[in-house]
């Protein structure tokens, strides 16, 4: 698929790997690109082609209402974290925590299934999980679990939605804004979690906005999963 003249809405658009997304594909020309968050007000973007837009993905009829409003568009890309990671083993978390943790999962089966009426046939869907999914680290539990459902989904799915193509974006230790730790201490958090894998330092979000335009332009590829890890699942 050619992004040059695509519609395109991106949830998760105004930070981290969703802006580096929205920055990457105003580039190439796209259309029109509805760049979705709760708090789009942060962003200041002077692009032409890119309208911010607020809106809690979590929020059914506010979601189906955006879709309606948008009308026909070609891609789709939710990139949006949820907004509660519950971290650490499970036996000690509280379980609100874990429940809480699956807010990702109902945010992206939200805009699938509401945003599957508008969305073009020959249209894709890039869902973003994350490497814990397949290879879990202590404490990682509930980002595993929420990982390995959104994944799962996307795969189950494929097949009813074809022609369209939905794939996923797994990336493994990631330098963004999530992380609020600065300078030092930030250099050293993220040596020191990327020590063991195969490329032993954090990547870019950009890294990762180059493996969703793959998903987006290889037309052969639907219900897989591309990792952007470092090597995190095979080392």
């Amino acid at each position: 698929m050619d992004i040059v003249d695509k519609r395109i809405v991106i949830f998760g658009g105004t930070s981290g790997i969703g802006l580096a997304t929205t920055k990457m594909l105003s580039k190439m020309k796209a259309k029109h690109i509805y760049c979705i968050s709760r708090n789009p007000e942060k962003l200041s973007l002077d692009n032409s082609n890119v309208e911010l837009v607020k809106l809690d993905v979590l929020d059914e009829n506010k979601v189906v209402s955006f879709f309606e409003k948008t009308g026909s568009y070609d891609i789709l890309i939710n990139a949006a974290t949820g907004g509660e990671r519950a971290i650490g083993p499970f036996m000690n978390m509280e379980l609100e925590g874990y429940r809480n943790s699956f807010k990702k999962l109902w945010g992206y089966t939200n805009t699938v299934r509401f945003g599957l009426h508008q969305l073009s046939k020959d249209g894709c869907i890039v869902l973003v999980s994350g490497s814990p999914a397949r290879k879990c680290k202590p404490g990682q539990i509930a980002l595993a679990s929420v990982g390995g459902a959104v994944e799962a989904f996307s795969r189950s799915i494929a097949s009813e939605i074809m022609p369209i193509r939905i794939n996923i974006v797994s990336p493994g230790i990631i330098d963004t804004p999530m992380v609020p730790l600065e300078g030092e201490e930030r250099d050293d958090f993220y040596k020191k979690v990327t020590k063991d894998n195969l490329i032993p330092r954090a990547g870019k979000a950009e890294e990762v906005s180059q493996a969703i335009l793959f998903a987006i332009q290889n037309d052969f590829i639907t219900g897989t999963t591309i990792d952007v890890d470092g090597g995190w699942i095979n080392s």
